[in-house]
């Protein structure tokens, strides 16, 4: 991460929100937030600080055991030997500041922020600050795309929807072949492994009742063989293999023959179109001037789906934010796991992703969508019916 375009940022939304400055806590790889800026810092065994107030310059309160690690920092490191030298260093650090953010949130409404302790928030309270959620820090200063990481993404993206199409071509040059779930998701990771992406697990491969669990990935063991009159979900995701580029994530589903059932037809319809309506709904406030929050888009499609009926079949949220991480740390569509207030602001990218799981199939669709100066911008290909695998 541009280091520097990162403090711009962060001190621009604090100086347009009343924030004195930005106290990070990290102790063990517990602050995600910390190494997603700095990268990881090896062998760090005491807790530490940065501090970022919103005019002066930023600096480190760590512990004298780790002095010469975070030469990465490039900043002022200050140093403790003891916990009663560590707060009043904090106390002079935060001297002249009331409100600050920290990695928090109220209720634990965000579990992705709320990475701070209780301990630690108590700790800094008796400092005599009031302590804000960094949520809507963090998205404006970290989590929004350069023209490189949107390109990036989209050659991501692009890779992605060549895979699924291999994948299901795969599928039926060798149907006859007792081909299993594990062995198309091996499939797949060779077909990453071609594409020059990277990813940390997956893909999910699932027939019939497995695909109406979210997360499944097939194992080698007790996998199922593909047979004509299979239901079949992909669910790939991956990025370049560079450090600063972006995830792209889709969902595909397929039936191995030539008639999809009549349920299948209908439940197809209706993700597809929830998925359009939140979209639709996206692109309308856009072209309004009207902000969306992620809790919104979450509410349109899960309405839809459950003016059909449905509702108690769509378990999980709509969608999430897309960064370095296949799950980044903006905003996400969800008013239903969480609540999630952030606003969908330009130079950031979700996926809508909307299920319907049945006993014996589930259905999800899932694109991808950049939020440009210009408007929403779906960047994967959108399935509009049921691919047959002949």
């Amino acid at each position: 991460m541009d280091i520097q375009n990162f403090l711009r940022q962060a001190r621009q939304y604090m100086a347009q929100n009343d924030i004195d400055g930005w106290l990070m806590y990290e102790f063990r790889n517990r602050n995600s937030i910390v190494e997603d800026i700095w990268g990881n810092l090896s062998n760090i065994t005491r807790p530490y600080w940065v501090w970022i107030p919103v005019q002066n310059e930023p600096s480190i309160l760590a512990s004298l055991v780790d002095q010469g690690r975070f030469d990465l920092f490039q900043i002022e490191c200050r140093w403790f030997s003891s916990r009663i030298e560590m707060i009043e260093k904090l106390q002079q650090m935060c001297l002249g500041a009331n409100r600050i953010s920290m990695e928090y949130s109220p209720d634990n409404t965000l579990p992705r922020i709320s990475i701070v302790d209780a301990g630690t928030i108590e700790l800094i309270r008796r400092l005599g600050v009031d302590i804000l959620s960094s949520a809507d820090l963090v998205q404006f200063s970290t989590q929004r795309w350069t023209h490189d990481q949107i390109d990036t993404h989209r050659n991501a993206a692009k890779c992605l929807d060549h895979i699924v199409h291999e994948a299901f071509d795969y599928v039926s040059k060798n149907i006859h072949s007792y081909l299993t779930e594990y062995d198309l998701a091996e499939f797949i990771r060779l077909r990453y492994d071609n594409y020059d992406l990277e990813y940390k697990d997956g893909p999910v491969v699932a027939l019939n009742e497995n695909s109406s669990y979210p997360h499944y990935e097939p194992s080698e063991t007790g996998s199922k063989i593909i047979k004509r009159g299979d239901w079949l979900l992909i669910d790939l995701w991956g990025r370049l293999k560079n450090i600063d580029s972006m995830y792209a994530d889709i969902t595909w589903t397929a039936f191995v023959g030539e008639n999809p059932s009549d349920k299948q037809q209908e439940i197809f319809s209706l993700v597809t179109g929830a998925r359009d309506k939140a979209l639709l709904h996206l692109k309308n406030a856009f072209d309004q001037n009207i902000v969306v929050k992620g809790w919104e888009m979450d509410r349109v499609a899960r309405e839809f789906i459950t003016s059909a009926g449905f509702g108690e079949n769509f378990g999980h949220r709509l969608g999430h934010s897309l960064g370095r991480h296949v799950h980044g740390n903006a905003v996400n569509l969800d008013s239903w796991e969480t609540f999630d207030t952030r606003e969908i602001v330009p130079n950031l990218a979700v996926t809508i992703e909307p299920g319907i799981y049945l006993p014996e199939f589930g259905i999800r669709s899932e694109i991808d969508v950049f939020i440009s100066e210009q408007g929403p911008q779906v960047t994967t290909e959108m399935q509009d019916h049921i691919f047959l695998i002949r």
